[in-house]
C-alpha cells in the first residue's frame, strides 16, 4: 500500500471509529453489506465493551429487518462475521445469526479473521460458536461453511462435533480442498498433519453411506491425470508408516461390512482392505467374520471374503461346508460358480470326504441357473453322489396357465373438498408430487368450489403454502415442453384475487393458444409434436378454470371423476347436468367430462339426458348414445434423432439413434373435432417430467391414445437411460379399451429399462393386463425381439423382470411373450448378449406350463456343433418342446 493510502486507510478507521464511539453505526452496517471485512475489524478494535454491547443490540436489530430470502454474498457473511464476533455478547446471540442458512463465511479466511477480533476483544467463547455452527450444519452445507466452523474450533482449541453431517462435510473438506494458495497438499500430507484424523477416522466406518463419497479420485496435475480412490490408499499408505493402526483399519473395515450398507457404499471398504492385503495370519484371526461374509454380505464382497478364504491353509472343512450350503444357494452364478470349484478341489484333496463333500455340492442342484444345475450335478457324480440322487429330474406337471388374480374393481375417487383447510393441506400435497391425475382434479373441483363462496378465504389459505413453501412451482420450465408448474400455480394464486381485465385476458389468451381457429372453439391446436393432444387437453382445462375460478354459485367441476382411475359414472354427471339448471357449462369442463364416462352405450341414462331440454343434455345424450370418442388407427413408425449441430454438440451424443413409436389418426368417416385421435410421433429428446402421469386420468377409456402419448417418455428409460418414465405404465394398466401396438412397444421398452424401479413398474403393468386378459404377449414379444435386434433394448435387462413376472403367477404369458421374441433373436446377425439366460428361462415355463409353442430357428441353433452356452440352451429348449 502506497504511504497516501496508508495515510487515508488510517484517518478513515479513526474517523469510524470516533463514530462509532459517539453512537454511530451506519457507516459500520455500510461496511458490512460492502463485503469489507477488514475495515469493520479496523472500526471496532480498541472500543470500550459497553460501547461494544451497545452496537451489538443495534447490529441485531438491523439484522432482523434485512430480507430473510436474500443471500448474503461471501464476503458480506465475512464481514458480518467479524461485527457479530467482535460486539454481541454471547455464543448463542452470535449463532442466531451466523447459523441462518443464507450467511455463509468465506472459509478459513473468515475465521482467521474472526479470531483476530475475538483475540482483540478477549472473547472465551469461540469454540462455543463453533460447536453451536456445527450443529446447525446439514450434509448439503456448502463446504466453505464448515470450513469455517472447522477453523473456529482449531483455532479455540476446542474437539470438533462428531455427528453425521460433520462427519460427512470434513470427508468432503478432504475430496475438495480450498484452492485459495494455489495447488493443495497431496491428500496423504493433509491427512497426517489434520488435527481433526483422531476423531473423524472411526466415524468414517460407522456413518451409513458415506463409503459412496470416500470413493474420491485425486487430481495431480490434471484432471486425466489423477490418483484413483485417493483416501483408501491414503489410509493404506499411512498404516505402511505406522502412522495409523493397520489392526483397526482391518477389524473398522470388516465391521463396517458386516453391519452392511447399499452396494455402492461398501466399495470404499473392499477397497482398502485389497491396499491393505491381510496376510494369513490376519485372516485366520477373523476367520468368523470373514465366513459371516461370504454367506451374508453383497456380491462384490462376498467375493472378496471367498478369495481371502481360498488362500488359508488351514481352515476346518466343517466350516466351509456349513458356509458352502448357503453360498449354493445365493443367486450370483459367479460366486456359486467360484464355491464349486473349490468344493471340487477340497474334494480331491480330502478323498475321504469326497462323498461328504459331494453331497453339499448337490444342495447346487436346485440352482435356478440350469449351467450351474448342471455343472453341480456333474461334479457331484464324480466324487461318488448317486446321479439318481443328485439330479431327481424335472417334475412333470400338467398342462397349466396363469395363476393371477382377477383385477379389482376401480377404487372410489375420494370425497371432495369441502374445507379450506383440507385445501390448503391438498395443494401443500400436490405442489410436493404432481404425479397423479385424482388428486390435480380434486383440488380443482374443491377450489372451484369454495372458491364460489369464499374467495377471500381461499386466497388466504393458500397464499401462505404457494409463496413459502413452494416458490420454486412459480415459474415455467422452459426447457421442458409439457410443465404447467406456472399454470397450475397461477390458478391456485387467482382464487380470492380481483379479475381484474389484464389478470382475466391472460387466461383467455392461454385459452385461445390451445385451439384451432379455423376450426370450433373447442378444437385442440396441434402443432407442436412434442405435445401430446391429451396434455392440451389438460392446459385447456386449467386457463378455463383460471377464466372463471372465483365467480360466485359455482357447482364444482362436471369433470371430477367418481373412480380413482379418472372415470366418471354417467348418472353422476347427469345428476351435475341436473344441478347446473339453465346455466351453462363451461365448455372444457364439459368435454373432459364426457371424455371421462364409460365407452359402453347407455340409452337409459341418454334419455333422461335428452329431456333436461338443454344444450349440454342434447350433448350428453348424443354422446351415449354414439358410444363416445372411438379407437383410433395406430401405426408403428420408426424416427431417428436430429441433425448434429455445428461444432461440438453434447446433447446429441445423448440422443437414441432411432426410436419405434406410434402415430394415430380417426378412423374413415371420422371427422376428429377434438384432434384427439391425431398423433405424430415426438422427437427424441423431449423433456416429461411427472406430467404424463395425469394423462391417463384424462382419458381413462382410450389405453391406445394414452400408450401412444407416454411411449416417447417409457421409451427414454431403455434407449437413453432415463429414469421414472415407466411410473406411468401402472397407471395405463388400469385405463380401459384396447392398448394395439403402442401398448405392446410399451411394456417391451418398460422391461428393458435402465434403472430396476422402471423394470418393477413394467412388470406390474404386465399382471395387471394379463390378469384382466388384456395382454397380447405375442404381440409384446414381438415387439421386444425388433428392439433387441435393432440395438435398441438390451436384453440383459429383461430376464429379470420376466423371471419376476413369471413366478408372480404369469408363467404361461412370460412364455408365449419368449416364444415369440426368440424367433428374431436367434436369427440375429451377430451374437445377443443374455440370449442364454433368456433360453433357460424360456425352458423352465415351458416345462412349468407344458405348453408346446413352435419356435422358428429353434432346431437350428439347437443342431449347431460345440458345448458353448448358447448351444446348450438351446438344445435344452428343444428338448422340453419335443416332450411337452
Amino acid at each position: 500500500m502506497r504511504r497516501a493510502d496508508q495515510q487515508l486507510f488510517v484517518k478513515s478507521t479513526v474517523r469510524r471509529r470516533r463514530e462509532l464511539a459517539a453512537g454511530g453505526t451506519s457507516d459500520l452496517f455500510e461496511l458490512v453489506k460492502a463485503g469489507s471485512a477488514g475495515l469493520v475489524a479496523a472500526a471496532l478494535e480498541g472500543l470500550p465493551e459497553p460501547r461494544r454491547r451497545e452496537i451489538g443490540v443495534a447490529l441485531t436489530d438491523w439484522f432482523r429487518q434485512q430480507d430473510r430470502s436474500s443471500w448474503w454474498t461471501t464476503g458480506e457473511s465475512t464481514a458480518l462475521a467479524v461485527a457479530v464476533v467482535g460486539c454481541l455478547p454471547t455464543a448463542a446471540q452470535a449463532a442466531a445469526i451466523l447459523g441462518r442458512t443464507s450467511v455463509n463465511p468465506d472459509g478459513k479466511r473468515a475465521a482467521t479473521l474472526v479470531s483476530d477480533v475475538a483475540a482483540e476483544r478477549g472473547v472465551t467463547w469461540l469454540g462455543d460458536l463453533g460447536h453451536r455452527l456445527g450443529a446447525k450444519l446439514g450434509r448439503q452445507a456448502w463446504i466453505e461453511r464448515w470450513q469455517f466452523v472447522a477453523a473456529l474450533l482449531r483455532a479455540a482449541g476446542a474437539q470438533p462435533p462428531t455427528d453425521d453431517a460433520f462427519v460427512q462435510l470434513w470427508l468432503s473438506s478432504m475430496a475438495f480442498p480450498e484452492r485459495h494458495t494455489g495447488r493443495p497438499a497431496p491428500l496423504v500430507d493433509r491427512l497426517r498433519a489434520d488435527p481433526f484424523r483422531a476423531v473423524m477416522l472411526p466415524r468414517l466406518f460407522e456413518v451409513d453411506g458415506l463409503g459412496t463419497t470416500m470413493m474420491f479420485d485425486e487430481v495431480v496435475t490434471t484432471w486425466e491425470e489423477r490418483r484413483r480412490h485417493a483416501l483408501p490408499a491414503a489410509l493404506a499408505q499411512l498404516a505402511a508408516e505406522g502412522v495409523l493402526d493397520r489392526a483397526m483399519l482391518i477389524d473398522r473395515s470388516i465391521g463396517r461390512l458386516l453391519r452392511g450398507d447399499r452396494p455402492a457404499a461398501l466399495r470404499a471398504f473392499t477397497v482398502l482392505l485389497d491396499l491393505l492385503r491381510p496376510d494369513s495370519a490376519e485372516v485366520a484371526a477373523r476367520t468368523t467374520d470373514y465366513l459371516r461374509l461370504l454367506t451374508d454380505a453383497p456380491a462384490p464382497v462376498a467375493t472378496m471374503a471367498q478369495k481371502a478364504l481360498r488362500e488359508l491353509p488351514d481352515l476346518a472343512l466343517e466350516s466351509i461346508l456349513d458356509a458352502a450350503r448357503e453360498v449354493l444357494h445365493r443367486p450370483e452364478k459367479t460366486l456359486v460358480k467360484a464355491q464349486l470349484t473349490w468344493l471340487d478341489r477340497l474334494a480331491r484333496q480330502h478323498r475321504d470326504r469326497a462323498a461328504e463333500i459331494a453331497e453339499v455340492i448337490a444342495v447346487a442342484g436346485t440352482h435356478p441357473a440350469v449351467e450351474l444345475r448342471d455343472r453341480a450335478i456333474a461334479l457331484a457324480a464324480r466324487h461318488g453322489l448317486d446321479p439318481t440322487v443328485a439330479d431327481p429330474g424335472p417334475a412333470v406337471a400338467a398342462p397349466r396357465g396363469d395363476d393371477l388374480p382377477a383385477p379389482a374393481p376401480p377404487a372410489p375417487a375420494p370425497a371432495p373438498i369441502t374445507d379450506v383447510d383440507e385445501l390448503a393441506e391438498e395443494v401443500a400435497a400436490l405442489l410436493g408430487t404432481p404425479s397423479q391425475g385424482a388428486p390435480l382434479d380434486r383440488v380443482l373441483d374443491g377450489l372451484v368450489r369454495l372458491a364460489a363462496a369464499d374467495a377471500t378465504g381461499v386466497h388466504a389459505a393458500l397464499a401462505p403454502v404457494i409463496e413459502r413453501r413452494h416458490w420454486s412451482w412459480g415459474d415455467e420450465h422452459r426447457w421442458e415442453p409439457l410443465c404447467l408448474c406456472g399454470v397450475v400455480v397461477g390458478v391456485l394464486k387467482t382464487a380470492g384475487t380481483d379479475h381484474h381485465p389484464r389478470r382475466r385476458r391472460r387466461w383467455e389468451s392461454l385459452l385461445a393458444a390451445v385451439r384451432r381457429s379455423d376450426r370450433a372453439p373447442s378444437t385442440l391446436v396441434a402443432t407442436d409434436p412434442r405435445v401430446p393432444p391429451v396434455h392440451r387437453l389438460l392446459r385447456a382445462r386449467l386457463a378455463e378454470i383460471g377464466v372463471h375460478v372465483g365467480e360466485p354459485g359455482g357447482p364444482g367441476l362436471l369433470a371430477a371423476p367418481t373412480s380413482a382411475n379418472g372415470l366418471l359414472d354417467p348418472v353422476a354427471l347427469l345428476e351435475r347436468l341436473t344441478a347446473l339448471g339453465d346455466r351453462q357449462p363451461w365448455p372444457w369442463d364439459l368435454t373432459q367430462a364426457l371424455l371421462r364416462l364409460p365407452a359402453d352405450p347407455d340409452d337409459a341414462v341418454a334419455d333422461k339426458a335428452a329431456a333436461l331440454g338443454t344444450p349440454a343434455g342434447d350433448r350428453l345424450a348424443a354422446w351415449l348414445r354414439g358410444g363416445g370418442l372411438p379407437q383410433p388407427v395406430a401405426r408403428a413408425t420408426t424416427i431417428t434423432r436430429r441433425a448434429r449441430k455445428s461444432g461440438y454438440d453434447w446433447e446429441f451424443e445423448q440422443l437414441a439413434e432411432r426410436r419405434v413409436l406410434v402415430e394415430l389418426c380417426p378412423p374413415d368417416g371420422y371427422d376428429d373435432p377434438l384432434g384427439l385421435l391425431t398423433t405424430s410421433p415426438a422427437p427424441i429428446g423431449v423433456e416429461y417430467g411427472d406430467w404424463l402421469n395425469l394423462w391417463p386420468s384424462a382419458l381413462p377409456g382410450h389405453r391406445a391414445v394414452v400408450a401412444a402419448s407416454v411411449l416417447p417418455a417409457v421409451a427414454g428409460c431403455a434407449d437413453m437411460d432415463e429414469k421414472g418414465g415407466n411410473a406411468v405404465l401402472p397407471l395405463l394398466a388400469e385405463c380401459a379399451g384396447p392398448g394395439g401396438v403402442a401398448l405392446d412397444l410399451a411394456v417391451a421398452y418398460g422391461l428393458g429399462a435402465r434403472h430396476g424401479a422402471d423394470r418393477v413398474a413394467a412388470v406390474d403393468a404386465l399382471l395387471t393386463l394379463a390378469g384382466a386378459g388384456q395382454f397380447d404377449p405375442t404381440g409384446t414379444g414381438h415387439r421386444l425381439g425388433e428392439l433387441v435386434t435393432a440395438g435398441t433394448v438390451k436384453l440383459t435387462r429383461v430376464g429379470e423382470p420376466l423371471r419376476d413376472a413369471a413366478l408372480a403367477g404369469a408363467p404361461l404369458t412370460v412364455w408365449r411373450l419368449l416364444a415369440a421374441a426368440l424367433p428374431a433373436l436367434l436369427a440375429a446377425p451377430g451374437p445377443v448378449r443374455g440370449l442364454p439366460d433368456l433360453l433357460t428361462l424360456a425352458s423352465e415355463t415351458a416345462t412349468a406350463t407344458g405348453v408346446r409353442i413352435e419356435v422358428p430357428g429353434l432346431a437350428d441353433v439347437a443342431a449347431r456343433g460345440g458345448s458353448g452356452r448358447l448351444v446348450t440352451e438351446a438344445r435344452r429348449l428343444h428338448r422340453e418342446l419335443a416332450v411337452a
